[in-house]
């Protein structure tokens, strides 16, 4: 008999060979109004709280990295609708930068955290800019926000991330809640489990753990290649 995982990764990897993530159960909305952002309300799983540092270490293809992710308290409009800008900075174990990303969140009336785009590089060995491929910003040269974590996260739910056509085509599909997980940060409960891909990286699926109060606490892939990252502290600035 299959385990549980082994059953959900077989439905994962069969919504990447093409079935729409949106007949996966119920999607939160796909259009950003303006209207809808008056009120903000805090999502636990994706806290957007200014001053907030996070810090994961991580391997890649034998690789070490260590990652920062920040809340600043810098906005920016987009559409309409005022983001919180979050940095998110991974260094190889030599110190030397390997990826520097802005990344552009807001919360809904309702509760939905939606993600309005980033400015991404990536960097090689001397510091030079080797890629900037990813990058995109709802409402320019077609792209569209995303939803990065519903209101009220359960399994079956489905939803598009991001999206410029070629560029940023990530979903998710959230399969389990209620988890308890240890990570390197100490032991984390009722944490929301996603499955995560894009049409850009055929065969590529990734699994995240999202704890109340913390947001991501591991990201790991589980086909197609064998990156791991994990949270190991938490505080506020």
């Amino acid at each position: 008999m299959r385990t549980i995982h082994t059953a959900l990764l077989a439905a994962a990897v069969t919504l990447v060979g093409g079935v729409s993530a949106a007949s996966v159960g119920t999607t939160p909305p796909t259009t950003a109004d303006p209207a809808d952002f008056d009120r903000p309300l805090a999502n636990a799983y994706f806290p957007l709280v200014p001053g907030t540092l996070a810090t994961y270490r991580g391997t890649d293809e034998g690789r070490h990295f260590r990652e920062r992710v920040v809340v600043t308290a810098r906005t920016k409009v987009i559409q309409g609708v005022t983001t919180t800008v979050v940095r998110d900075v991974v260094r190889r174990a030599d110190g030397t930068l390997s990826e520097r990303t802005e990344d552009w969140y807001a919360a809904d009336d309702a509760g939905n955290v939606w993600y309005f785009g980033e400015d991404t590089a990536t960097y090689d060995g001397r510091g030079h800019v080797a890629s900037r491929e990813g990058s995109w910003q709802a409402g320019v040269d077609g792209a569209v926000a995303g939803i990065i974590m519903p209101a009220d996260p359960a399994p079956t739910d489905a939803y598009r991330q991001e999206y410029l056509r070629d560029e940023a085509e990530d979903q998710a599909w959230v399969v389990e809640r209620g988890v308890t997980t240890r990570v390197p940060y100490g032991a984390v409960h009722d944490v929301v489990r996603t499955f995560e891909w894009s049409r850009l990286e055929k065969g590529v699926v990734s699994v995240k753990l999202y704890a109340p109060g913390l947001g991501i606490v591991r990201e790991q892939d589980l086909t197609g290649g064998d990156e791991v990252f994990e949270l190991v502290s938490v505080r506020h600035r």
